[in-house]
């Protein structure tokens, strides 16, 4: 029978990182589902869904939690596969100028709506004119059945007046 692990590993970043995970997870038997990855100021981080059998989950745990000997931060978690209906309904844009507490603020109205966040990408950039500094944000988002987007796109813009929102239905 087979059982699913997420394993979540940080490293400082060089080449070979995704290979020596990938070798851990064949040697065991292991099947790579899905996986992000990134590389973010010097470290290397990701996380990873497998499926192995149950008879092999232990032995691979071990062989994963003894990178830990060569400076890699990893947890390894039971999982279960998550149903078909945990699907995005909507992508979410947002653009504005940063400042202290913006994803406290954006997570926070999300929140309060009942706006599931399952996948979040942020990014700092200077604005093309003036330099100054621009936030960014793409999300995979869920919302509740009753929540209008037109509702949930007023909430985030009303958060600061040079937020541009955009929503896009899935």
């Amino acid at each position: 029978m087979p059982g699913f692990l997420i394993i979540s590993i940080m490293a400082d970043d060089r080449p070979g990182l995704v290979e020596t995970l990938s070798l851990i997870v064949r040697d065991h038997e292991g099947s790579w589902l899905e996986s992000r990855m990134s590389h973010l100021a010097g470290k290397f981080a990701g996380i990873v869904q497998v499926q192995v059998s149950n008879d092999k989950k232990e032995t691979l745990t071990n062989a994963l939690l003894a990178l830990k000997h060569e400076k890699w931060v990893v947890t390894v978690e039971d999982s279960v596969p998550v149903p078909q209906g945990n699907q995005p309904c909507a992508k979410l844009n947002i653009v504005g100028n940063d400042r202290p507490g913006i994803i406290k603020d954006m997570s926070q109205v999300m929140a309060k709506l009942g706006v599931n966040v399952l996948e979040l990408n942020t990014q700092f950039e200077s604005a093309a004119m003036s330099a100054e500094a621009l936030f960014k944000a793409q999300a995979d988002i869920q919302t509740p059945q009753s929540l209008d987007l037109d509702d949930l796109r007023d909430a985030l813009e009303n958060i600061s007046n040079d937020l541009m929102v955009e929503l896009t239905p899935l």
